[in-house]
Formats: C-alpha cells, structure tokens, sequence
C-alpha cells in the first residue's frame, strides 16, 4: 500500500488516495496511511451480525470519502457481490503468485513443494471468484536452489512494489478496463496472464 500511496506522491498515479479501510486495529496500513496524512479507519467484521451488514458499511465510508476505485492490499476478507458489484471495474487486488496457479494461501510455499522455475505475483480485477477476475499484469522471478519460504517472499513482494502502482496508474487513466471477463489494455484484449512486465 505505502509503494501505492508514494506513486500517487510523485505524480505516477493520476489520483490521490482518499481513504484507508482495515478490518484489524493492528494493520500495518493504518499507519501508514497516518504518516500520510490519509483518512484511516477500522471497521471491524467481528462487530457485524453479516458480512453483508460489514460490507454495506464499508460502501458508506467509500461513498462518504468520494472512493473511485478500490484497491486492495492486505484485506484478507473474502468479499461478495454486496461490496464487489458497485466497484465492478474498479477494484484491483494483487495476489502473491502467477495466477491462476496457487489462489489462496500460502503460494510460496506451493510453489516451493510444487518444483516451479518461477513465482510472482498478479494484479488482477476482482470478481465474486476468490482470486479469479481477469488479470491486468504479473511479474516473476526465477526459484533458486536455496530458496526457502522467507527469500522467496521477500522477491516476490518488492516485484508486488512495482507492477502493482503500475496497475493502479493504469486504471486511473483508463488505460486497462474490465472487458466481462477479460481485462484490456489501451483498448487490447489482454491474455489471461496480462502483461508481462519482465517483457515490459
């Protein structure tokens, strides 16, 4: 999120971030965002009789804030249509793992036991499927013979600091657009995949 905010900053992204939403008091976000000087809130879904009831408050802080488009970074809810269908198109997620291999947790470690050459990370649009709406960019990096969980994650998160801004702009700009069930990019039908950012 913080490689996000300084995007917006430095001009990268043509928007500014207009609010923070955790659902743990303790989110390393929240912080951040208050260095920043961005509204911060906690809504926690423990207090909520429904995860609809939880997501229909979020939407009223997104609406309060003027929220355009929603980007997820660390929210480790599974979301439903109640919260998904108003930002349809508008709400990125990016996933620790070349996507579709390994939705879900602990995608280092599967990919790790598995044997892969390489892992990742992608950005994608998000849909009511966990993990599944269509891609807009991924970056990889090769696994090496002494790659352990820890090495492996830390590649992997500093790929997630670069192509996920980059997604952010893009979206913004209008560049890349959800399409049904593909993503676009300057009016292009991406590949499942998206973009190939180590191919630029």
């Amino acid at each position: 999120m913080t490689a996000i905010i300084e995007a917006c900053e430095a001009g990268k992204i043509k928007g500014s971030p207009a609010l923070v939403i955790a659902n743990n008091a303790t989110a390393e976000g929240l912080e951040s965002a208050r260095k920043h000087g961005i509204p911060a809130i906690v809504c926690d879904h423990r207090q909520f009789a429904s995860r609809e009831t939880f997501e229909s408050q979020i939407i009223e802080e997104l609406r309060q804030h003027q929220v355009d488009v929603v980007i997820l970074a660390g929210f480790m809810r599974i979301l439903t249509s109640t919260l998904i269908a108003p930002y349809l198109g508008r709400m990125l997620n990016i996933h620790p793992s070349l996507l579709p291999k390994y939705p879900g947790l602990n995608t280092h470690q599967r990919a790790l036991d598995a044997g892969d050459r390489f892992a990742g990370a992608t950005v994608h649009f998000v849909t009511e499927e966990l993990d599944a709406g269509p891609a807009v960019i991924q970056g990889h990096t090769p696994i090496v013979d002494n790659d352990d969980h820890n090495t492996l994650r830390e590649r992997v998160l500093k790929i997630e600091h670069q192509i996920y801004p980059l997604a952010v702009a893009w979206l913004c700009e209008g560049r890349v657009q959800l399409d049904g069930a593909t993503a676009t990019f300057d009016g292009q039908r991406l590949p499942p995949t998206g973009i190939d950012f180590a191919a630029g």
